[in-house]
């Protein structure tokens, strides 16, 4: 059963050498039912808001498998929350989610997957691998951030489940490595429509897509 792994929010804010001085990148697993609200994880923070965060970007979801892929290439554990992670699923194709899907988690949140995850040097340096930044661009398994379209309480081993699908069939892997200019046609045409709306930082990387192409 597709389900969370863990809950993951921040343990303590850090230094940091970038611009802002400080990172919220240090998630860990916390215990019991988790109230999710409009903006993440009840708790949580982020430092950057301009990058991380806000109502686009409520919630980041990372796939175990993808985790596992990692700790095999690296040689040491990724446990849940270490990639700045607040859901750490199983059995969720999370970078193979198509742009706009939604889930349900549990039996009252429901999640909407906005765009992927792009790797920043706060992130290479709480990784502390040469390198890490490109590596991970390289992979293709960025996860996805998610917006909440339902708040509600979840927990860890709740079922995930994906209860709407748009049908332009562009996932968050496929768009994050690729940005095919079709794609990006088809994206657009799905958030013309209304069927689909795009949050603003996928209409910022569409219109660069189809400039580009020209």
């Amino acid at each position: 059963m597709p389900s969370i792994e863990s809950l993951c929010r921040v343990h303590a804010l850090r230094p940091d050498s970038g611009s802002v001085g400080t990172t919220a990148i240090d998630k860990r697993p916390v215990e019991g039912p988790v109230k999710i609200g409009e903006y993440g994880l009840y708790a949580d923070v982020q430092a950057d808001r301009k990058h991380h965060g806000g109502l686009t970007k409520a919630v980041y979801a990372y796939a175990s498998e993808d985790a596992e892929h990692w700790s095999g290439i690296l040689g040491r554990e990724i446990g849940a929350g270490l990639f700045g992670e607040n859901l750490r699923t199983r059995g969720v194709d999370v970078s193979g989610a198509v742009i706009g899907e939604r889930w349900m988690l549990g039996a009252e949140v429901v999640l909407e997957v906005t765009c992927p995850r792009t790797p920043c040097a706060t992130f290479g340096r709480r990784m502390g691998e040469r390198g890490w930044v490109r590596r991970f661009a390289a992979e293709g398994r960025p996860g996805a951030y998610l917006r909440v379209v339902t708040p509600g309480e979840v927990s860890a081993g709740d079922e995930v489940r994906v209860v709407e699908r748009p049908d332009h069939g562009v996932t968050i892997a496929s768009w994050f490595t690729e940005r095919r200019s079709a794609d990006a046609v088809a994206l657009l045409a799905a958030h013309e429509s209304g069927r689909h709306p795009l949050v603003p930082e996928m209409l910022d990387s569409l219109d660069v897509a189809i400039a580009s192409s020209r």
